[in-house]
């Protein structure tokens, strides 16, 4: 009996560890939540021309308490799909806007 139930037990961990791997191994449960998150915050960014004409990279910056690189990365990848422009080519008097359409 006891040696019945060490198999047993033995066998339920080895399931446990096996779908633990298998899940961590496809990784694919944090990217998910990462490009929600993404999604969301590219959301609220253009939610802001609703009001403004427009937005600076310091504004998402504060916005999400985020890096000046993760503002820049939201907002060019805003540009590449077409939805803003940028106006002006570098430092602090570079600001988008939204593209009418």
């Amino acid at each position: 009996m006891i040696i019945t139930s060490s198999i047993l037990i033995s066998f339920a961990i080895g399931i446990v560890v096996g779908i633990l791997f298998v899940y961590k191994k496809s990784g694919t449960h944090g990217k998910n939540r990462q490009q929600k998150q993404k999604d969301m915050r590219k959301a609220k960014i253009m939610d802001l021309f609703a009001t403004r004409f427009e937005v600076k990279n310091n504004d998402v910056e504060r916005m999400f308490s985020v890096s000046d690189a993760t503002a820049t990365n939201y907002l060019s990848e805003l540009e590449k799909e077409g939805k803003i422009r940028q106006v002006g080519s570098r430092g602090r008097f570079v600001t988008y806007e939204k593209i009418k359409g």
